[in-house]
């Protein structure tokens, strides 16, 4: 409705406005609060008014009230960051302190929902905009508000002291946690570089299907760190990226040799099949080396090597016969196979060999010893001598534990020199063994002595 000069402006309110008006001065209030009320109720407000204490009252629990809700926001933005903190290091850490950080953060959350539950109770017993709201009504939720931000706040400082004390608990934490990325990456890195050198020995037309299935086996390990630490934990994501780097590496290592491998294998089929057939004809040389033995010398001196001609046959044969079972594994690329293989060959030629030149060193040894056994016998006299010297040096009676073996060589030597002039075919590699005996024994005692000496120099 619009205002004439002749009829003022009014509104529904008005008469609520005078009523009040009229109240106030009865009342003996002065006619300026009186005039000031209109503006309160015009235009059809909501609230009805009791008086400034009362919306004193009001303001201050509404205070109270924001109070009361930004301590809640902050313990629980204080708690969700501490969650995850305590999250980060149970994920990594299973020790005893760590698991008590853990029962002393659900104890702590416990205690929060107890304070967050009295909050939300207060706040939904008091509703501080209600037209009819009075002083000490509002004052009681002042009360209870502020009671429950004081309890929201001490628990607060209950979760700082506690995310305090979390400190080394937590850098542990961090540190273990930033190790797993690039874990995780070398481990990628390496099956990668697993693959590309298995893909090169392939190309060079060898098959390697043992290492094709290793790499097979390392895919689950693979989809399980591709899966992460938060599902499999921090230590076993660790432990499985550098097995998986490891065995990776090894992979790669071994794809790369295979041509080379290849090639040795080769070489070495060539070579074993070559020096078997020199072996063969060595061997065939045996039996006139023995002839002579028996010939000119006592039984002794060459029972021993009888069946020398016959097991360097027999092993040639088994040789060969591993020579054309590693020769089929190389053909099928079973490296392992033919690895081993080939080192049995070579072990049986070793046999043969030594066996071979057993009986020509034995022919030579006793051909020497028969012309001048004299050289041997000097040979064997002047280490017993040195040994005696170095026995003496610096005292006046040796040790019994020196002199006592190196006088029963000097008679184990005259012993032996006995038995070449006992009869008309001495037995001259019986000579020769002990001879040999005695040297050893010299050599024994002459290491002990420096043993002792330098212990004794060393205290």
């Amino acid at each position: 409705m619009t205002a004439t000069p002749s009829q003022p402006y009014s509104s529904p309110s008005m008469p609520y406005a005078r009523a009040a008006r009229d109240a106030l001065v009865l009342m003996g209030l002065p006619l300026v609060a009186a005039l000031a009320l209109p503006a309160a109720f015009a235009g059809g407000g909501t609230r009805r008014w009791f008086g400034g204490r009362a919306e004193s009252q009001r303001a201050e629990a509404q205070a109270a009230k924001d109070a009361a809700a930004a301590a809640f926001y902050e313990l629980d933005t204080a708690q969700r960051d501490l969650r995850i903190s305590v999250e980060t290091i149970t994920a990594v850490d299973n020790s005893p302190p760590a698991r008590r950080a853990v029962a002393d953060f659900e104890a702590l959350g416990r205690r929060i929902d107890e304070v967050s539950h009295q909050y939300i109770s207060a706040v939904d017993a008091h509703d501080l905009d209600r037209d009819d709201l009075e002083a000490s009504a509002a004052a009681r939720a002042r009360t209870d508000l502020t009671r429950a931000k004081d309890e929201l706040e001490r628990v607060k400082g209950e979760l700082d002291r506690f995310a305090g004390g979390l400190g080394p608990l937590l850098g542990k934490a961090e540190t273990q946690l930033a190790r797993v990325a690039p874990a995780v990456e070398r481990a990628r890195q390496g099956l990668l570089a697993a693959s590309d050198a298995l893909d090169a020995a392939r190309q060079s037309g060898l098959r390697a299907d043992d290492l094709a299935a290793r790499l097979a086996a390392l895919s689950p390990e693979l989809t399980r760190l591709n899966q992460g630490a938060g599902q499999h934990g921090v230590t076993p994501t660790l432990e499985r990226a550098e097995r998986v780097a490891r065995e990776a590496e090894a992979i790669r290592v071994e794809a790369g040799r295979l041509p080379e491998q290849a090639a040795e294998i080769d070489h070495r089929l060539v070579s074993l099949r070559t020096r078997a057939q020199a072996l063969t004809t060595r061997a065939g040389q045996v039996e006139p080396v023995l002839s002579e033995l028996r010939r000119r010398f006592a039984a002794a001196c060459w029972q021993d090597l009888q069946r020398v001609p016959e097991l360097a046959a027999e092993n040639v044969r088994q040789a060969e016969r591993k020579l054309a079972e590693a020769r089929a594994a190389r053909e099928e690329q079973r490296w392992p196979d033919a690895t081993a293989l080939l080192s049995t060959v070579r072990a049986l030629l070793n046999t043969t060999d030594e066996a071979v030149s057993a009986a020509g060193d034995r022919l030579n040894r006793l051909n020497a010893v028969q012309r001048d056994p004299q050289q041997e016998i000097e040979r064997t006299r002047f280490a017993i001598r040195d040994a005696q010297r170095l026995a003496m040096a610096g005292r006046t009676t040796p040790d019994p534990r020196h002199a006592r073996p190196l006088d029963e060589s000097v008679a184990r030597l005259d012993r032996a020199v006995a038995t070449l002039e006992s009869g008309r075919h001495p037995d001259y590699w019986h000579f020769l063994t002990e001879t040999e005996a005695v040297r050893e024994t010299v050599a024994r005692v002459v290491g002990q002595i420096r043993q002792d000496r330098g212990t004794g120099a060393a205290h």
